[in-house]
C-alpha cells in the first residue's frame, strides 16, 4: 500500500474514532468470509460500523481519541466496531455473535471515553434497548399521576355508594310507612 493512502486511511479512522460514542475491539481470527458478511449485516442493522484494519495503522489513528485506551489489545487479527449513537448496540450484536460464533473474540471496548473490560461489554449486552429503557422512564413516571387519579376516582366511587345506600335506605323506609 502506497504512503499518501495509508495516511487518509489513518485520517479517516482518526475522524471515525473521534465521532464514535462506543468502540469495541475484536478478534476475528478463524471466522470464515459468510460468518464475517453475517456479523457485518447484523452490525449495519443497529447502525454499527464495523472495519478490520491493520494494527499499525490503527494504532497511528488512535493518537489523540478515546480509542489509544486500547492500543495494548491492537494484537493480532483486529475489527473495530464504531456506534456513533447508541452505546449498546454494539455489545448487544457481538456478544450473542460471538456466543454463536466461537470464532469471534470481543476483546475490549471504549464507552464515552472509559476502557470496559469483556465483562462489562457482557453487562451491557445485558441491558435493556434505549426504547425499552425510555417506556420504563415514562412508566415510572407516569406512576404518580395514575395513582392520584386511582385516589381521586375512589373518592367519587364511593360518594356515589354512600348516595346509593342513602337511596336504598329511604325506599325501604317509605316501603315500611306505605305497609303500615
Amino acid at each position: 500500500m502506497k504512503q499518501s493512502k495509508k495516511e487518509k486511511i489513518v485520517e479517516t479512522l482518526h475522524k471515525k474514532f473521534s465521532k464514535a460514542k462506543a468502540l469495541v475491539l475484536t478478534d476475528f481470527r478463524g471466522m470464515d468470509m459468510s460468518a464475517m458478511n453475517e456479523l457485518r449485516s447484523q452490525l449495519r442493522e443497529v447502525s454499527v460500523e464495523y472495519r478490520v484494519v491493520k494494527n499499525t495503522l490503527m494504532s497511528r489513528a488512535t493518537d489523540g481519541t478515546d480509542m489509544s485506551l486500547l492500543k495494548e489489545h491492537f494484537f493480532g487479527p483486529c475489527a473495530v466496531a464504531l456506534s456513533y449513537e447508541d452505546l449498546v448496540s454494539p455489545a448487544k450484536v457481538l456478544v450473542k455473535f460471538s456466543e454463536d460464533n466461537a470464532a469471534l473474540q470481543v476483546k475490549a471496548g471504549v464507552v464515552e471515553g472509559r476502557v470496559v473490560d469483556l465483562a462489562g461489554i457482557k453487562r451491557l449486552a445485558e441491558l435493556p434497548s434505549r426504547e425499552a429503557l425510555l417506556a420504563q422512564l415514562l412508566s415510572q413516571m407516569n406512576a404518580p399521576a395514575a395513582g392520584l387519579v386511582t385516589v381521586l376516582n375512589g373518592v367519587t366511587r364511593n360518594f356515589v355508594g354512600v348516595l346509593a345506600a342513602i337511596k336504598q335506605q329511604k325506599e325501604e323506609a317509605q316501603a315500611d310507612n306505605s305497609v303500615s
